[in-house]
């Protein structure tokens, strides 16, 4: 072991990876389109298995969201946890960013309730017809960390 190996961390496998997607519930979704990067901090939901769910909530006037996930062909999010003792995990998945149809809200609704950052907001999201979901479909992932896991 280095002197640097707090750092750097140790590979995760994969049940830790899930636990650090299924506790954590808040990270950053990066997306670039035309080579201009653009990350936006979000809460997000794990199915357990294979996809991420995002609400976007406050759309602004540009809609700079939508158009940068309409576009990408493959987003990364990466979240993380830090305690206060100095153990930290982290994750990165990537993978296509597609808009949900109305028939997965309802998968959609209980991987966000089920471990997203303030998922009462849930009950005051009106479904419309196109709901502004998102599912990230993880084709790579990966983490690292260190200290008691």
């Amino acid at each position: 072991m280095s002197d640097f190996q707090p750092l750097l961390g140790l590979q995760l496998d994969d049940a830790e990876i899930d636990d650090v997607l299924t506790e954590v519930g808040i990270g950053v979704l990066s997306m670039s389109v035309e080579g201009v990067p653009y990350g936006v901090p979000l809460s997000f939901g794990y199915d357990g298995n294979e996809k991420l769910y995002f609400v976007f909530l406050g759309a602004s006037t540009d809609l700079r969201k939508e158009t940068y996930a309409e576009q990408v062909s493959v987003a990364s999010f990466t979240t993380f946890d830090v305690t206060p003792d100095g153990s930290w995990r982290s994750v990165i998945v990537s993978g296509p960013l597609d808009r949900i149809t109305v028939d997965e809200w309802d998968t959609a609704r209980e991987a966000m309730g089920d471990n997203a950052y303030r998922s009462t907001l849930l009950s005051e999201y009106e479904l419309q017809e196109n709901p502004n979901v998102w599912a990230l479909e993880i084709r790579d992932r990966s983490g690292r960390g260190a200290g008691q896991q």
